[in-house]
């Protein structure tokens, strides 16, 4: 099976952009030191602040689930609930 690449795509509410970026920078180290964690970027759109996009490399959709259920994530989701505008996930497929 084909490593995994996440792609996240996270809009936060103007008014609580700081608070979205300071959880979703919390995020990083914890996460790339994680098992079957081979790449973990966050990015932030360069006109539109309040939008932030996570690409993800892991090295199985199983180690990628169990990131995906770590308490620093359940942490994340209560710190940020009613500050989200819009939240995408895309689970790819590299082909090429």
């Amino acid at each position: 099976m084909s490593k995994p690449t996440i792609v996240v795509n996270i809009k936060a509410k103007s008014d609580r952009i700081d608070l979205v970026k300071a959880e979703l920078l919390k995020l990083i180290d914890i996460t790339r030191a994680e098992e079957g964690c081979l790449q973990y970027d966050l990015h932030q759109d360069n006109e539109n602040p309040a939008h932030f996009l996570f690409y993800e490399n892991w090295e199985s959709r199983e180690l990628w689930q169990t990131h995906m259920n770590n308490q620093h994530i359940k942490d994340y989701l209560a710190a940020t609930e009613g500050a989200v505008e819009e939240f995408t996930l895309n689970e790819m497929t590299h082909i090429s």
